[in-house]
Parts: structure tokens; C-alpha cells; sequence
């Protein structure tokens, strides 16, 4: 008689509250590990076998690929389409997660179909992965779940995440070009202290002669580079990463945020990307029905901005006391007059939401008129840098050979 020997598996598994549970439990296989899983009333979502004491489940969660704004953009245009074409939501989301070519959202789809089988409303499905979909789309989907309109809430969504993106894409390409010139001089002025300069060093040596300044300064700036550079690639490194953990804790964003408006020709980009995003999306959501108060907490977390978002904390503080949306909003330096005008004036004629669109559609135009400008400024700026950095270097290289020549044709000519 053969005797079967339980394997001990690490499982997680949803229960009917929403809630993810983990833990282990032994099972003659997977398949019955999943059955007991189900009979102990939890959705399965992973059930991984330990293995020796030595294995353990590793979280491989940071090689995920992202969902952008492009991936939400698509579904939420395609689930409206269907949608709007009378499929039921649970056949939707069946197909959006079949087709979906991002690994991480149809993983993620695949969990939101499991959720609406078993009676939850696709908002309440969606707000359980909090890193896949914004709060604006769930706050927006809730919306058109209660008002019956889920498809054009849908719509909604789409097209602001196509503004959105596209926002990004002209401000990343604009900025992509001036970036690898950077980053082509920093790697000529290592490549020159690294293997370069020290060759002349050595034959500045053999001449016995006293160095000018700046070929001194390039000579020991050479001679520590081999302890610098391993260092200075550390430091990036962990700063690099501990910048991509931190950067969307609060007590980061209200040290760094501030600074970042108060730059140079850049703060007021920022400035001028974070207001697109808060009138384009506080139009969406008023449209859409969604409850002012509602809408200006949410807009402020999807500002991109501490600055913005706590100034629309404080004027949701008096539109909760009362107050109109304008007058609060005028008392924060970082809305322009013109920006709290035209909210004004829709409030008094019953048209927020077209005023915030026109709004959103000036300071889109601003924002590209001023990307553009940026890159033609930017450009010749950091090609004569270039030439500066890299001249100077072989200039100051060459000034001890032009002082020996220059004192040998002296001694010849007395």
C-alpha cells in the first residue's frame, strides 16, 4: 500500500469580505490544496508549494510591468464600446482580460472578474487594487454604476487618460534629446579623466615643469577618479532607488514640491501641468455626478502636486463650511486669477464643468507651446555646454605644451 505524503503549500486566497488571507496548509497536490481553499469559503489567488525548508516565496513584484496611463486609457475605451453594444459586465471583463496584452492588468482583470462573480460591484472590485487603478476611475465607474451611465463614465475616463498621456509623451519627448546630450558629455568627461589625462600626466611629469591651475586641477582630479567614480555609481545607485521607494511619502513630497514649482522657467511647467490636470479631471467628475467635496479630494491626489493637493484639502474645508468653490480657491497663490475667474463665473451660471474643460484646454496649449520653446532653447544651450566642457578640457591639457613651446622659442630667439 502506497502512502501519500502531504506536500506543505503557501497559499492566498480573498474572502467573501474583500479581504486577502495568508498562510499554509498541507494537500496531496495543488489541485487539492485549491479545493480546500474553496471549501474553506477563500478565492484562491496563488497556491505555491514550499518545497525544501530552505525555499521560500519570493516577491518578484518590482519585475511586474507597470499599467500606464496608455494600458487604462484602452481598456476603459473598450469596456465603454461593450459596454455601450449591451454585453453584460462579467462577458466585458471576461474578454478585456483574455485580450489584454499587459501581463500585470490582466492578472489584475482576471482578480476583477473572480470579485463581480461573486456579487461585487465593479468599483468595489477596482478599488481593491489601489496600484493598478487610480482613484479617479473608481471614484468615476462608482458614479456611473449608480446613475446608470457606465459606459459614458467610461468614455470619460478614456479620453482624460488620453489627454493625460499624451500630456506626458510631449514633455518626455521634449526632454529626451537634451537628456542624452547631457549624458553623452558626462560620459566624455569621464572617458577624458579616466584614460586621457592621465597619459599627459605622465608626460607633464618628465617635463619637471610647474603646471598651469586648470591643468593641475584636471591632473588630481584624474588621479582620485579611480576612487571617486565607484563611489559616485553607489551613490546614484542608492539614491536612485531610495528616491523610487520614497518619493510619494508625504514628508518627501512637502520638502521636494514646493522646491520644484519655485525652479527656474521648469516650476512654472510644473505649475502650469499640475492645473491642467486638476481642471480636466474636476470637469470629468462633475460631469460624471460625482459629489464636489468627492471630487476636490480626489482631484488633489491626482494633481501630481503636495502643493495643489493641499490647497484643495483646505478649500474642500470651506465648501464643506458652506462656501463657494471660487472664493476659497482665490486665497491659494498657486492658482492664477485667471484659473479662479472662470470658476467663478461657472458657478454663477451653472457651468463648472465646461469652464474647467476651457480651462483645461488653455493650459494644455500652454503647456506645449512652452515644452516646444523649451526645446529650442535648450538645445543650443547644451551643445555649446558641450563644447565649453569638452574644449575647456583639452584646452587646459594643452596650455603646459604651449607655455614649453613658447619658452623654447624665447630662449632661441635671445
Amino acid at each position: 500500500m502506497t502512502t501519500i505524503t502531504p506536500t506543505t503549500f503557501l497559499y492566498k486566497g480573498r474572502g467573501a469580505d474583500g479581504k486577502v488571507t495568508k498562510g499554509r496548509l498541507e494537500a496531496p497536490n495543488e489541485g487539492m490544496a485549491t479545493a480546500r481553499l474553496m471549501q474553506m469559503g477563500l478565492t484562491p489567488l496563488s497556491v505555491t508549494e514550499t518545497g525544501s525548508g530552505l525555499n521560500r516565496e519570493i516577491n518578484l513584484a518590482f519585475l511586474k510591468k507597470r499599467v500606464g496611463l496608455k494600458d487604462l486609457a484602452v481598456m476603459s475605451r473598450q469596456m465603454a464600446t461593450m459596454a455601450g453594444a449591451g454585453l453584460s459586465l462579467l462577458r466585458t471583463l471576461t474578454v478585456l482580460a483574455d485580450q489584454c496584452e499587459n501581463p500585470t492588468l490582466r492578472e489584475t482583470l482576471q482578480q476583477v472578474v473572480k470579485d463581480v462573480e461573486t456579487g461585487s460591484s465593479l468599483s468595489e472590485s477596482f478599488a481593491r487594487h489601489p496600484k493598478v487603478f487610480p482613484p479617479l476611475m473608481i471614484s468615476m465607474v462608482r458614479a456611473g454604476e449608480t446613475g446608470g451611465f457606465l459606459d459614458s463614465a467610461l468614455e470619460t475616463v478614456a479620453d482624460g487618460f488620453e489627454k493625460d498621456a499624451k500630456l506626458r509623451a510631449s514633455i518626455k519627448s521634449a526632454m529626451t534629446y537634451p537628456m542624452v546630450v547631457l549624458g553623452i558629455s558626462l560620459i566624455a568627461v569621464v572617458i577624458m579623466l579616466t584614460f586621457i589625462v592621465p597619459i599627459f600626466a605622465k608626460m607633464f611629469a618628465s617635463l619637471g615643469s610647474k603646471l598651469p591651475l586648470p591643468t593641475q586641477i584636471m591632473v588630481d582630479i584624474s588621479h582620485w577618479m579611480p576612487y571617486i567614480l565607484p563611489v559616485l555609481i553607489v551613490a546614484i545607485i542608492a539614491g536612485t532607488m531610495w528616491w523610487n521607494r520614497n518619493k510619494h511619502e508625504p514628508m518627501v513630497r512637502s520638502k521636494v514640491d514646493p522646491i520644484l514649482l519655485k525652479l527656474p522657467v521648469f516650476g512654472m511647467l510644473i505649475g502650469k501641468i499640475a492645473i491642467a490636470r486638476f481642471a480636466r479631471n474636476f470637469a470629468n467628475m462633475m460631469a460624471a455626478g460625482v459629489p464636489i467635496l468627492t471630487g476636490l479630494r480626489i482631484v488633489g491626489e491626482t494633481s501630481g502636486n503636495w502643493v495643489i493637493e493641499n490647497a484643495l484639502d483646505r478649500v474642500a474645508k470651506s465648501v464643506r463650511q458652506g462656501k463657494s468653490v471660487a472664493a476659497p480657491l482665490a486665497d491659494e497663490d498657486v492658482f492664477p486669477p485667471m484659473v479662479t475667474q472662470m470658476i467663478a463665473v461657472g458657478e454663477d451660471a451653472g457651468s463648472m464643468e465646461i469652464m474647467l474643460e476651457k480651462i483645461a484646454e488653455f493650459y494644455d496649449s500652454e503647456v506645449e507651446a512652452m515644452t516646444d520653446a523649451l526645446t529650442s532653447l535648450i538645445e543650443p544651450l547644451l551643445i555649446a555646454f558641450l563644447g565649453v566642457v569638452v574644449g575647456g578640457m583639452i584646452v587646459a591639457l594643452y596650455l603646459p605644451i604651449f607655455q614649453i613651446t613658447t619658452a623654447v622659442q624665447n630662449s632661441a630667439g635671445s
